[in-house]
This record gives structure tokens, sequence and C-alpha cells, in this order.
């Protein structure tokens, strides 16, 4: 394989296609697999049960499939599965998942994860996300599809980001993020919606309208949650289009854990 740096240590169990290329002194362990077109860079350390998708890349210094930092983790085949299309800026930590939850790190596709991210076990992110520097999620975290994280956000364990939500820099998050919302503090409060976002995606101004209604349900009314929700779901009748963000609203929702909460 001649994309194969001579100095890279790679495991005879490894299976790797034959378009892949690995830079010098990277060390891939017995149980990877990375399929076409992926790029490799320098110094990485890819172990574990790793599985990678076709044309990522995966720049230098880089620690894939390593055990999760979770004490009661004792050897188990726990994996973590990377979509295709991403990118993989420097210094990155991506650990297995754990015996206490799927067992699954699972990252989509067509993500963009900027330098010094930290992704703990068993957390799962979606498709289209942007990760900035330093960004960091602990274990169990769920990230829906189109999430931005600014620099130096940190998330706690369980919490999820609803799709199109977006952090700014250095937002610190104890509770869940709902759909299309911007949030920012620390602790984080909500901000506005992502309007801007929503209008590069193409969300056509009826969709934006309805996005509007639901931040003033869950914002400004000062309604409760269940109140906030049926007011939600009455907004199908007015904007018929935006009848699959409703759902989506409604059932990220519906799953909030009343010990959590979403961001106020």
């Amino acid at each position: 394989m001649t994309g194969i740096h001579p100095t890279a240590l790679v495991d005879p169990g490894a299976e790797l296609d034959s378009s892949v290329t690995v830079g010098p002194y990277t060390v891939i362990g017995a149980h990877v697999k990375v399929d076409a077109g992926t790029t490799i860079g320098a110094h990485c350390v890819i172990e574990g049960h790793t599985t990678i998708g076709q044309d990522n890349r995966i720049l230098q210094f880089n620690s894939l499939g390593a055990i999760p930092q979770d004490k009661k983790y004792a050897g188990e085949p726990c994996e973590l599965v990377i979509g295709h299309r991403n990118t993989i800026r420097e210094f990155c930590t991506l650990n297995i998942g754990s015996p206490g939850d799927t067992g699954v790190t699972r990252v989509g596709d067509d993500n963009w994860i900027m330098a010094y991210v930290h992704l703990a076990h068993d957390c799962v992110v979606g498709n289209h996300t942007i990760f900035a520097n330093n960004s960091q999620l602990a274990g169990h975290v769920h990230v829906d599809d189109w999430v931005i994280l600014g620099g130096f956000t940190v998330v706690h364990q369980f919490v999820r980001l609803g799709a199109h939500s977006m952090t700014a820099m250095c937002s610190l998050l104890f509770a869940d993020l709902p759909p299309f919302v911007m949030c920012q503090g620390q602790p984080a409060a909500a901000r506005s919606m992502n309007f801007e976002g929503l209008r590069r995606r193409g969300f056509s101004p009826e969709r934006i309208s309805a996005v509007k209604a639901m931040h003033k349900a869950l914002y400004r009314d000062q309604l409760t949650l269940e109140d906030a929700k049926g007011r939600i779901a009455a907004l199908v009748q007015s904007y018929p289009d935006a009848a699959p963000d409703v759902e989506g609203m409604l059932d990220f929702l519906g799953a909030v854990s009343p010990q959590r909460g979403i961001v106020r």
C-alpha cells in the first residue's frame, strides 16, 4: 500500500482501503477499519474498535478510539464510528463508547471539527456540524444536525443540542439546547434564534416566521414548557410549510428531562 508512510505502524489486523493515505509516525491498531479516500496525517494514534468512513481528512496529532475516561470501563469492545467527508483538525480526542450506554461514540457525515475538540464516550454527533477550537463534550452528549459550537464551549454530560442551534464562544451548557436556539453565557442563556443560519440553509420566509413564533412561545411570553408546547403545536395551522420544523421542536421538547430542563 504505497499511501502508507514507511515510518507508520499499521497493525496487520487493520483493514485499510488501498486508497487510504497514512502520514509519518502514525500508529493504527488491529481493530481499525478505514474506508476509501480517507487521509490520515502524521503522528496520529487510531486504536480500539474504530471504523472510519470515506473521504475523511484527519490531520496530524489526533487520538481516535482511545478508551473512555470512565472509571467503570473494564476493557469491553466498545466502538468509535466516524462517517464520511469529515474534517478533523489537530489534537482532537475522540473516545470509544462505554458499556453503560450503547457502547458506541458516533460521528455522522460532513462535520467540521477544529483543533483540540474532545468527544467523550457515547457522544452522538449528527451531520453538517461545526465544532470550533476547544469545544468539549462530556459523555453521552447528543448533537443534532447543523449545530455550531463556538470556541471553548463546554457541554455537561447527557445534554442534548437540537438541530440548527448555536453556542457563542465560552458557553457552558448544563441544560438541553432546543432546535434553532442561539445561546451564550456561563451558564448559557438563550439569546435569539439562528435566523441567519436558517436563511443560508434555504429556509423560506414562512418557515423562519414559524421559528420566530416558537422563540416567542418558549422565551418571550413567560409560558410554562407544557403551555409553550401547546402553542408550538398549533403553529402548523398558520405555517403549514413549517410542519417538519414544528414536529422536530416538539419531539425534542418531549424528550427533555424535568431534572435538566432547557436552556432559558
